[in-house]
């Protein structure tokens, strides 16, 4: 069982944690990206960004590349169609770890920084609509003098 929002790990970008949206009225999940480039390696289409998991900052910018699996028209939640790059990589979420897909885009003016739509959870957790960060919240760092 996990919560509307929860804390994930994508390890093989290096991110230790992210906080997710979780959201079942969504088919597909997404990943804030900026600086996107695409470029060719080994004959196929690789992508190169750089991810702020942390929400409203800017640092710390996570540089990451990932081969592009195939560009998708995604309908944002104001109706607008635009094609996405889609990548594939690891979530871990309560101690499972598996691959989803992720399509690409600006989640600046979003209030999480990385969607997990339905696909991605299916047939692994249901979702408790009221409750928050059932599988627990990371560790706050200690500020320096308290």
């Amino acid at each position: 069982m996990i919560g509307w929002r929860e804390w994930v790990c994508l390890p093989d970008f290096g991110i230790k944690n992210i906080k997710v949206k979780v959201d079942t009225g969504a088919r597909s999940s997404s990943l804030h990206a900026f600086d996107l480039q695409e470029f060719q390696r080994d004959g196929a289409i690789w992508v190169r960004f750089e991810d702020h998991p942390v929400q409203r900052k800017s640092d710390p910018a996570v540089d990451v590349e990932a081969e592009v699996l195939e560009f998708r028209s995604i309908r944002s939640s104001s109706g607008k169609a635009s094609m996405r790059p889609v990548i594939v990589t690891n979530v871990t979420l309560l101690g499972t770890t598996w691959p989803v897909e992720l399509t690409l885009a600006s989640r600046d003016e979003m209030g999480f920084r990385m969607l997990l739509g339905r696909e991605a959870f299916r047939r692994r957790f249901l979702v408790d609509a009221g409750k928050s960060y059932r599988g627990s919240r990371p560790q706050r760092k200690k500020k320096a003098g308290k």
